[in-house]
């Protein structure tokens, strides 16, 4: 993937005294006293501002949050305790700007907060008429917002078609740059981890991977499909025995492998405190359900990770916030961190995967923790996401 960045525009010293809308990703989680309760895509964010700034330019940054109704900018749609925020990170004074569409003043050097794009009428639809009225805010505009990059809309793909110059901040760039590693230019063996709890939601990337990648690993509510399709007993476990015909196509497509557990960590209830044992992986009675892999099967997983060039991690491959059932987990990250330390590329992506990452212990010793849940998940997939295919298209005009 071939896009212009916005460090090149600032270093060859394009910046100065330009508009620039920044799209960035300030979605962040807040409490019901509106309080912002997880700061990551914030942090994220400031080092385009703070490039933009630091070159010259008149900053304006757009973002959404929430579901809004187009229309409409109600308290808790608001991007105000954003903007203190976002100001407190970057040390300077962020005004929030309403009603924007139709201009916005701001002078080389200094930063505003645009209110809430998703309540523009037209922005989820991709308006035309929006998308060029966004375009005549600026000089250049940034896609710094790699976690909507699957989306379609006015503030990520109408503008960029429009824009004098249309380029892709720092943190859609290292995003772009880590997908590219992961997939289309990985060193092999390239080994994927799926977890889950339901093959439907996975299903596609699955199915996609399985053509690319030399080892497939799933896990959790995922692989009781698969064992299912093996012909395994899973007792009362999670799975979804409509799909089993699929799993057993993923089982039988040429390319990688799917290595299938020898033993299983299983208990008779969902609970940390339920009686738990490891189990051969024929040896699941109808009581039980699976939980976790057992240590073999991490043994041999562990294994195979560690030889990989390139690993791409979304899921779990047991219930790792419960202690008992975490073992599984625990191991593949510390052989991931292992691989990645000898030399291999290494992506993890997805809520509960970053979590797990953070859990134990191996955030710095992962080449890349990807910022997008559902556009990581469609590149997966194969999709091609909208807002990276425009700033390739006009890069290459």
């Amino acid at each position: 993937m071939h896009v212009l960045t916005l460090e090149k525009l600032a270093k060859d010293g394009l910046l100065a005294g330009k508009r620039v809308l920044i799209r960035s990703d300030l979605n962040a989680p807040h409490d019901e006293n509106g309080r912002i309760t997880n700061e990551t895509r914030l942090v994220a964010s400031v080092p385009a501002i703070r490039t933009a700034l630091d070159a010259g330019a008149a900053v304006m940054v757009m973002s959404h949050l929430g579901r809004p109704t187009e229309g409409t900018v109600t308290p808790a749609d608001s991007l105000a305790g954003v903007a203190r925020r976002m100001g407190e990170l970057l040390g300077c004074d962020m005004p929030l700007v309403a009603d924007w569409v139709d201009g916005v003043k701001v002078g080389p050097g200094h930063v505003v907060m645009l209110e809430n794009c998703r309540c523009n009428v037209g922005e989820k639809k991709c308006n035309d008429e929006l998308s060029k009225k966004y375009a005549a805010l600026c000089d250049v505009y940034v896609n710094d917002a790699f976690g909507t990059a699957h989306r379609a809309q006015a503030s990520t793909v109408g503008v960029a078609r429009y824009a004098d110059v249309a380029c892709a901040g720092p943190l859609m760039a290292a995003e772009i740059d880590a997908l590219t590693k992961s997939v289309e230019e990985a060193r092999h063996p390239l080994a994927a981890i799926v977890g889950g709890s339901k093959v439907s939601t996975k299903l596609t990337i699955l199915s996609n991977l399985a053509e690319k990648v030399d080892r497939l690993i799933v896990g959790g509510g995922i692989l009781n499909t698969f064992l299912l399709a093996a012909g395994k007993p899973i007792g009362k476990s999670l799975a979804e025995p409509e799909l089993v015909d699929e799993c057993r196509k993923v089982l039988a497509a040429k390319g990688a492998s799917l290595p299938m557990p020898v033993d299983v960590v299983v208990a008779k209830a969902f609970s940390a405190d339920a009686e738990h044992r490891v189990a051969d992986v024929d040896d699941v009675a109808e009581d039980e359900m699976i939980l976790d892999v057992g240590p073999k099967t991490a043994a041999i997983l562990a294994d195979i990770l560690k030889s990989a060039g390139t690993i791409v991690w979304n899921g779990p491959v047991g219930v790792f916030e419960m202690a008992p059932y975490a073992e599984g987990t625990r191991v593949m990250a510390d052989a991931i961190a292992e691989a990645t330390d000898k030399g291999a590329f290494s992506i993890a992506g997805g809520g509960d995967t970053v979590s797990a990452v953070h859990q134990f212990g191996i955030a710095d010793r992962v080449s890349y923790i990807s910022t997008g849940g559902g556009a990581f998940l469609e590149f997966l997939e194969g999709k091609k996401l909208p807002a990276v295919a425009v700033l390739e298209e006009r890069a290459a005009q």
